[in-house]
């Protein structure tokens, strides 16, 4: 008999089914010689500097740098109450223990999530428990019953996984370390008042230095005014359609010097034009690339309103354990070349039915299946399982996945670009030679998987005119603008930037189509943007059979990805940008990131400016990708980290004395937010009688009430931190609830709008 440990109970529960392990215990399911248990994601956390030493108890400047000889852990504390010890979590570790421990058990499974964070939740509750019997290791990438089925019979022995494991702690201890010291000697030396420390961090200092960055830029920005001349005209025929085209010369059409298009304008206003060039283009259409979670997140958080980085990860979360769609933390963008006859069956499940389906057609083309994109996890994708009963928000999830999905098996979108050149007949010899109009027109000539999301192309036509036609000039204008400067990044654009650490990758407007339909262009000017990856080429050089063509740009933003020359991880960046809100170093202007004071200040403040350099935290996320492929020893890494830290709790020491925040009696009353309001978006703070939505003014009705009777009834009640929670997480979990008869259980809670009648209710789930 072997006991299996999965990750979270309701990926037991799938694990369980599949292998007919049918009988459900408490806090474990048995049968068919398994037993399937489960943690709660990390059931243990290491131990706090003051469980190493008393002294620690109490910030001193004299105490830092503190860094432990031995790195320990214990069972994680109540969230509520950091003075007491989960009893949920205490009580799931000694049932493992207990199921380890039987006799007739003769090892053990690891089933947890296959990535880094994974492989140590499992690790550190066997080293935690001294476990001696063999250990094993299930690696799946979803948890339907036809793969668990399979992995059951690929296992592998778990010592293989020692480099992941070792990423996972190096990674874990190092933010231990900097985070315990930084954020210790910072508050000390620049906070005054209050009980909030300044949070300092590895991954979340580099992100506040990217917002920060891009408000400098448009705070500093120089508005610079331009002009164009415009011409409009018309073929000679009755029933020719007007036309715009733009002054060109020597290939520029925007002029600093207006009197010069005036000349220009004065010397041809009364000559003839005719057409002097036609150029007439076939364009091929590649869809956008399957998604990685940065894809995932930027697309959703780009179309649809109310949404964040962290709500998507949370929802594809749950769609991933309920065995709808493949691991969603990844950071392919394609699929492995094992996975045709997967993914071949996936699509004949979800094209059923489709108005288009005549137009879906497999194919094992690069541009979908290539090793050399593929980083462990391969790109997330639907499952053959049918989607049933979702929430609203699974299905915009979840539709968004399938759909990407489809689109890759779909015809190839073709539209034709038509450029003409309009010229005087005659003119002057002051008439620059290169003077010209241009005027460009699409026409989309085949929709192919553009149908999927029923995405508008930006057609723009031009009249049936060829070259030497004589046309008439119906009239000039001098266009006169100023140039703008960058926007505020969105989450979409700085997922973008972290998963790249700041690669800088150009696209034009005409490469870069709006595949996501969305009509808020307040992308359009960034740098870098998700619709880099849908390709234009010319239908001449472009092979039907083979949809592998990738821009330069493309490969570049692979190469980025894949290296692990990143901030953050694709599970840690959503967390990240929620924390920087949580703490006040930057807020929210509807889909807008900027920086708030206190964000400004520690920027400016801070003398550890390492902290905040992109490369920096990029080779650092680099060496723990190169740790993971067993290619860089943890201890050199950590080595790094310590004299990192030291060196840096040594420079805050003795830094000039600055005021970064400071709190007062009066500010601590003030209004500070928990979170935004699922319902508004809008802050939700404390107030006498509860937890509400600051635009309650305008009709939002969003609180959760101090006295609350249904949390009362559980014999609970709910603090501040208990509405981060909910906020943050968008449900709770507590293994303190009691029911009727006087007996503690666990569940989780979300606090959900009943449409009908306006108000938010508690929804219970097991």
């Amino acid at each position: 008999m072997k006991v299996i440990i999965a990750e979270k109970p309701s990926v037991a529960k799938n694990i369980a089914e599949a292998i007919d392990a049918k009988q459900r215990r408490d806090g474990f399911f048995e049968g068919n010689d398994y037993i399937v248990t489960w943690a709660f994601g990390h059931l243990l956390e290491l131990y706090d500097s003051k469980d190493y030493d008393e002294k620690m108890g109490s910030w001193r400047m004299d105490n830092f740098p503190f860094i432990p000889e031995v790195f320990k852990y214990k069972v994680k504390q109540d969230s509520n109450d950091r003075t007491k010890v989960d009893q949920g979590a205490y009580k799931q570790i000694e049932t493992i223990k207990g199921l380890i421990n039987r006799p007739e058990v003769t090892g053990v499974i690891s089933a947890c999530d296959y990535d880094r964070e994974g492989q140590i939740i499992g690790d550190i509750i066997l080293s935690y428990l001294m476990v001696e019997k063999p250990v094993e290791r299930l690696l799946l990438n979803e948890w339907t019953a036809d793969e668990v089925k399979q992995g059951m019979l690929k296992l592998v022995d778990n010592t293989t996984m020692r480099p992941l494991s070792d990423a996972g702690i190096g990674r874990q201890w190092a933010d231990w370390i900097i985070g315990i010291n930084l954020t210790s000697v910072a508050t000390l030396k620049y906070k005054r008042g209050g009980s909030k420390a300044l949070n300092i961090g590895r991954v979340l200092l580099p992100t506040l230095k990217i917002i920060y960055d891009r408000d400098i830029e448009i705070e500093q920005f120089v508005k610079e005014e331009f002009h164009k001349l415009i011409g409009n005209f018309t073929g000679l025929a009755e029933d020719s359609e007007a036309y715009e085209g733009i002054y060109y010369e020597e290939g520029k059409e925007k002029f600093e010097n207006k009197a010069h298009l005036e000349s220009i304008k004065d010397l041809i206003g009364k000559k003839k034009f005719e057409i002097t060039e036609k150029l007439v283009e076939q364009k091929k259409e590649y869809p956008p690339s399957l998604f990685n979670l940065s894809g995932l997140q930027g697309h959703v958080t780009g179309k649809f309103k109310g949404w964040t980085s962290d709500k998507v990860l949370k929802v594809a979360q749950e769609l991933y354990e309920k065995k709808l769609i493949t691991y969603p933390r990844t950071a392919s963008l394609a699929l492995e070349e094992s996975l045709f006859d997967k993914a071949q069956k996936v699509l004949s499940v979800h094209k059923k039915g489709l108005p288009y389906e005549a137009e879906i057609k497999f194919h094992k083309g690069k541009r979908v299946f290539d090793n050399s994109k593929v980083e462990s996890h391969s790109a997330i994708i639907p499952t053959y399982m049918v989607a049933k009963g979702l929430s609203p928000d699974e299905r915009v999830v979840y539709e968004s996945v399938k759909n990407r999905f489809i689109m890759q098996f779909m015809t190839i979108a073709e539209h034709e670009e038509v450029t003409l050149h309009t010229k005087p007949k005659a003119v002057e010899e002051q008439f620059p030679e290169s003077g010209v109009f241009i005027s460009k027109g699409r026409t989309q000539k085949v929709e192919g998987w553009r149908k999927v999301e029923k995405i508008q192309s930006k057609e723009k036509l031009l009249p049936s005119l060829e070259i030497g036609d004589e046309v008439k000039l119906l009239k000039l204008k001098i266009d006169t603008k100023g140039t703008q400067p960058p926007k505020h990044h969105t989450e979409k654009t700085l997922l973008r930037v972290m998963e790249t650490c700041g690669k800088k990758l150009k696209v034009t407007k005409e490469t870069a189509s709006d595949t996501d339909g969305d009509s808020d262009s307040d992308d359009d000017e960034n740098e870098v943007d998700e619709s880099l990856e849908t390709i234009a080429v010319d239908a001449s050089t472009a092979d039907d059979d083979a949809p592998n063509q990738d821009s330069e740009e493309e490969v570049e933003l692979l190469k980025s990805i894949l290296s692990g020359f990143s901030i953050g991880t694709p599970a840690t960046r959503a967390e990240t940008i929620t924390k920087l809100k949580r703490v006040g170093y930057i807020t929210a202007k509807g889909k807008s990131l900027v920086c708030t004071d206190m964000g400004r200040k520690l920027v400016e403040t801070l003398p550890v400016k390492t902290l905040f350099d992109l490369e920096y935290t990029g080779k650092l996320e680099k060496t723990l990708s190169d740790i993971s492929k067993g290619e860089v020893p943890k201890s050199a890494f950590l080595d790094l980290i310590v004299k990192f830290t030291e060196d840096a709790v040594e420079l805050i020491k003795h830094d000039a004395f600055h005021i970064i925040s400071e709190e007062t009696g009066k500010q601590k009353s003030s209004g500070e937010s928990l979170g935004k309001c699922p319902g508004c978006g809008s802050d939700v703070v404390e107030g006498e009688k509860g937890f509400g939505c600051t635009n309650w003014k305008g009709g939002c009705k969003f609180v959760v009430w101090k006295e609350d009777r249904f949390l009362s009834s559980l014999k609970v009640s709910p603090s501040k931190q208990t509405v981060i929670r909910l906020l943050e997480n968008g449900e709770l979990y507590s293994s303190s609830f009691v029911n009727k008869k006087g007996t503690k259980f666990s569940a989780y809670l979300r606090y959900e709008l009943n449409k009908e009648t306006g108000y938010y209710s508690w929804k219970m789930h097991f």
